[in-house]
């Protein structure tokens, strides 16, 4: 008997990848585009996230995210803005434009979009779903890809955030600068506001990982549990669409100084 062939993206879940498929995208992507499965497993199987990534401030896009794009660049998932234009007896009427990050064309079968959001305000995952519906039902694409960060990768963040700061032996905010990474003065206030608290103050190690979670990584930025309460209102639907969680199993100790800058003050929603 022939081996039964394996669920698309099997590779990524046992890793720990969150994955999930919604209208039908899984049958598609067998059917029609397996070599967008391969590709994509290739590209996030083997992803290393250094702590000091984590660390590291914003400003821009991170090392890891660019890291990635640039494997996904060199298998010709490019960027591209779609056109679509309205005409009426050959007059253009009406014409809208959406960018995607990345876009594989498959001659002769069919295009799939991909979106990678690592860590933005929430409400990206509307403008990316939203895109992905139109550019759908125009006949644009067949499949969307959204990645971002997984369940497991967000609930790990705190520990993996106080390891930091427990390998680097971090108790002052000197030690911090000492490592790379400088916090806003807004941010220095509220840890030791819960450093200084009369009661249950907490361990500067404790105080600097709650803040800098919540502030850098909290519930109002892109991560599984914000895209998956799209998915069940229905935002995207009926655009074929594959889900990817990153998991914390990415996340590598390294020794390297964190790349920073001094810390933004967080935008406003």
């Amino acid at each position: 008997m022939a081996n039964a062939r394996k669920p698309p993206f099997q590779s990524l879940k046992d890793k720990g990848f969150d994955v999930v498929f919604v209208s039908h995208a899984a049958g598609i992507l067998v059917q029609d585009f397996p070599a967008a499965i391969t590709e994509l497993e290739k590209a996030l199987s083997d992803l290393e996230l250094p702590i000091t990534e984590i660390i590291g401030s914003g400003g821009g896009e991170t090392k890891f995210t660019q890291r990635l794009r640039k494997t996904l660049a060199g298998m010709d998932w490019n960027k591209h803005e779609f056109v679509i234009t309205k005409t009426v007896d050959e007059v253009p009427m009406e014409s809208t434009s959406h960018e995607v990050d990345h876009v594989r064309r498959f001659k002769g079968v069919g295009v799939v979009a991909m979106e990678i959001e690592w860590n933005n305000k929430d409400p990206f995952f509307d403008r990316d779903l939203e895109n992905f519906k139109r550019l759908h039902a125009e006949g644009a694409i067949s499949v969307g890809v959204l990645v971002t960060r997984g369940s497991s990768l967000q609930d790990k963040l705190w520990d993996a955030v106080r390891k930091f700061a427990d390998d680097r032996k971090i108790g002052s905010f000197d030690d911090l600068a000492a490592n790379g990474y400088v916090p806003t003065p807004k941010q220095k206030t509220n840890v030791l506001r819960r450093v200084q608290r009369t009661e249950r103050p907490m361990p500067f190690p404790d105080a600097w990982a709650d803040n800098f979670v919540g502030n850098k990584y909290g519930q109002a930025t892109t991560h599984w549990a914000k895209l998956q309460h799209r998915i069940q209102r229905g935002v995207g639907n009926p655009c074929p669409l594959v889900l990817i969680g990153l998991p914390a199993s990415m996340i590598r100790f390294d020794a390297a100084a964190v790349d920073a800058l001094e810390e933004e003050e967080p935008t406003q929603p």
